[in-house]
């Protein structure tokens, strides 16, 4: 995922070496390197007519926030390369580097003088660091160690998920760059690039840049520090073919507008029915025995923003599962069964300690210049679950209001207003919230969902356990595909159906004017369309519209008798 964009960086596209002792001149290409190609006796003419400056752009990017496990397990398994390489090639690797740095010290001058035209070079694309590179070459090794880490150093890999793992990478775009935005997912294939000389050269010029007068200096030094880490630990990848994910479900083809995908979508259309009959059967069994709320699950599962009208995003369905037991582990359960079902998710506890101390919102830091990533900074598609039960009596301070604002505001608009200091960004987003809770729940929600257990498990994480084995490993990939697939078709009204639906609307509020607003009306069509989706009909019928009020008229019902019972709970 793209989670932050650097400036434009300028490189020698075309540079021309000389040769110390026969004056032969030679013309090389700096696309895709870091660093200048110089022999033992060959050195850099910097001015060369021949000598062409070009752009690139860098993004800095870093694992899916929240990707399953399943995910990646299947993205390893498709590429067997990755799963079984050479015992001793990573270790090796971090070695030679590490003896590198040390013949570096021992011989500096014949060594460093072989890098002199590198080292020129590296200044021109704006290679600088002021980390200390032989110890970060050697500690690369333990890079899980230090991912988990939530550091301000040059260790912090800036992940916008605490715990997350995996390889961030500075990957440097060629051509149509524009393309791209912050939070995007790429799929990119290129020339990796983890050459040792970099570190060597960010302390070196770290050494330089010491002893000029700061003021004359274009970057600050954290910006040195946080814009070109050492390539053991943050690689460089120099892009030659790169596309944008629709999603990350490796189930699916990537790209489901094609052509070839089509045959896929068509076969898989076909047996449907099955497969929603027993998805529902699977939700209803992990919502201990409540259909209703099942049937509500899927929908939140399939929703998604098809389109804004304004501000309004439309097609959002926000679910709020209250009535979940308070003391019990069903909703981290419950999560654990979501997490096997979608591609990405994350769990947010939302304690008060949690509200107060964690970022949620993405700021920019003007020192490093760089982007500071927070809790929302999620790429579309991703299922945030809110867990509200763990609230406890306290009191939320400056941060937790903002905090809980924020939250509001995904809810609501589908956006994330990035804090740029002097103002606020907006970026608009496409993240399914779920959330339980014990009574209603303080954020707002499309629809409250109050859950009816029929069966009180004695131990919640034995039967949890329990439903997931049985279902079968290609069952289980029958329910991704579904809840992935649907959110991409098409869906529309036609004239007809439009008409008998407001003449329905019209009929209700007759009946009784209270009972009905446009907002309901709205929530109603939503639920349609999800209904209608979830049975693989990409149009509204009759028998639809008539379902979706049907669950709607039951779901009201069930929080009415809620209310009657404790009156607090509305």
């Amino acid at each position: 995922m793209i989670q932050d964009m650097f400036d434009p960086e300028f490189y020698m596209g075309v540079y021309e070496t000389v040769n110390q002792n026969t004056k032969a001149r030679v013309l090389h290409f700096g696309k895709y390197r870091d660093v200048a190609e110089c022999g033992p006796q060959q050195e850099l003419d910097l001015n060369s007519p021949r000598t062409t400056t070009l752009e690139r752009q860098t993004f800095y990017c870093v694992p899916v926030p929240g990707e399953s496990t399943w995910v990646k397990e299947a993205y390893v398994n498709a590429n067997q390369a990755r799963v079984s390489p050479s015992t001793s090639y990573t270790p090796s690797r971090h070695k030679r580097s590490y003896e590198d740095d040390e013949d570096m010290d021992l011989q500096p001058n014949k060594q460093k003088d072989q890098y002199a035209g590198a080292r020129q070079a590296g200044s021109v694309g704006g290679l600088q660091w002021c980390g200390e590179p032989k110890r970060l070459e050697t500690e690369a090794s333990a890079g899980q160690q230090l991912n988990s880490l939530n550091l301000s150093s040059p260790f912090d890999l800036n992940f916008p998920l605490p715990g997350e793992k995996g390889p961030a990478c500075l990957v440097k775009v060629y051509e149509d760059w524009d393309c791209f935005k912050v939070n995007d997912i790429l799929e990119l294939y290129g020339i990796l690039s983890v050459d040792p000389v970099l570190s060597i050269l960010n302390n070196d010029e770290r050494d330089a840049s010491a002893l000029l007068d700061p003021m004359e200096c274009a970057d600050t030094t954290e910006e040195q520090r946080v814009h070109s880490p050492p390539a053991s630990l943050v690689p460089r990848i120099h892009v030659i073919l790169v596309q944008k994910l629709q999603h990350i479900n490796p189930l699916l083809p990537a790209c489901l507008n094609k052509e070839e995908s089509k045959t896929f979508v068509s076969s898989f259309m076909s047996e449907l029915s099955p497969v929603r009959a027993e998805l529902l059967g699977f939700l209803t069994h992990a919502l201990l025995g409540d259909s209703l709320a099942a049937e509500y699950l899927i929908l939140h599962l399939i929703s998604t923003v098809y389109t804004r009208r304004d501000v309004l995003p439309l097609g959002k369905f926000t679910v709020n599962l209250s009535g979940c037991p308070r003391s019990s582990t069903f909703t981290e359960h419950l999560y654990r069964i979501i997490q096997h079902l979608v591609p990405a998710s994350f769990r947010l506890q939302m304690t008060i300690e949690n509200m107060n101390c964690l970022k949620f919102i993405p700021h920019k830091d003007y020192t490093a210049n760089r982007l500071v990533s927070g809790l929302l900074q999620l790429p579309n598609n991703t299922s945030l679950v809110i867990d509200e039960t763990l609230l406890e009596q306290g009191q939320l301070d400056t941060p937790g209001v903002h905090n809980v604002t924020a939250l509001s505001n995904l809810i609501t608009w589908q956006k994330v207003d990035y804090d740029f200091s002097y103002h606020q960004m907006e970026f608009p987003c496409n993240i399914n919230v779920f959330i339980t809770s014990e009574g209603r729940s303080l954020l707002p929600a499309d629809c409250q969902i109050h859950l009816q257990p029929q069966l009180i498990p004695p131990n919640m994480e034995e039967y949890m356990n329990s439903l997931l084995s049985a279902v079968l490993p290609s069952v289980l990939n029958k329910f991704r595909i579904y809840l992935t697939l649907l959110r991409f078709l098409d869906y529309s009204i036609s004239d007809e159906i439009t008409k008998a639906v407001e003449e329905d609307f019209v009929e209700m509020r007759k009946n009784d004017p209270h009972s009905i607003t446009a907002d309901d009306l709205h929530q109603l069509l939503v639920v349609a369309r999800c209904l209608s989706l979830s049975a693989g009909q990409t149009t509204l019928s009759r028998e639809r519209w008539l379902r979706a009020k049907q669950l709607e008229s039951l779901r009201r019902t069930r929080l009415q008798q809620q209310k009657c019972v404790n009156g607090n709970e509305l």
